[in-house]
């Protein structure tokens, strides 16, 4: 099985643009089914309004809906602060991911990291630590996980990573 991955860039842009996006997935791209993720707290969150995991859901129900998808298999995760409370979840990977043969980088353990406030902040400051750069999600994200064999177990730890690999199987 083959994944392939769109970023929406913001969750703005994943509200509007997420049914059009798993319309062209499943129906030219061939995919059996589309999982929507997204961070219900973003690391640069709208002043104006308080991230609400139910409105969030229900906007993205009606634009299925509209778009024709309101029985595809379109799957809707969320994950309860950042992405990278799912790499907390794998400290021994970030830890192999940025350690070198001279200087191994030590992580310690997160055993809720669905309950860490500031997941993304964490990983800027393991990156500042052991290489002097600030993490980018779009570059190192994936590098990380890719570093060390996954831990399944530790990973389930993250209530929203387990939803998101029920959907996904």
């Amino acid at each position: 099985m083959a994944l392939v991955s769109k970023t929406m860039d913001n969750k703005l842009k994943l509200l509007e643009g997420a049914a059009s996006v798993a319309k062209k997935l499943l129906t030219e791209e061939g995919c059996e089914r589309v999982l929507i993720v997204w961070d219900l707290r973003p690391a640069w969150p709208d002043k104006k309004d308080k991230p609400c995991r139910a409105k969030e859901r229900q906007t993205l129900l009606v634009s299925l809906e509209q778009a024709g998808l309101k029985n595809a298999p379109v799957y809707l995760v969320c994950i309860e602060q950042e992405l990278e409370s799912w790499l907390l979840a794998c400290d021994h990977a970030i830890g192999a991911f940025l350690s070198t043969a001279a200087h191994p980088y030590l992580v310690d353990r997160v055993k809720k990291p669905d309950r860490h406030p500031q997941p993304k902040a964490v990983m800027n400051n393991h990156f500042n630590k052991a290489r002097g750069v600030r993490y980018d999600d779009k570059v190192h994200a994936l590098k990380v996980l890719k570093a060390a064999d996954v831990d399944w177990k530790r990973l389930r730890r993250s209530d929203s990573f387990a939803r998101f690999e029920t959907k996904l199987q």
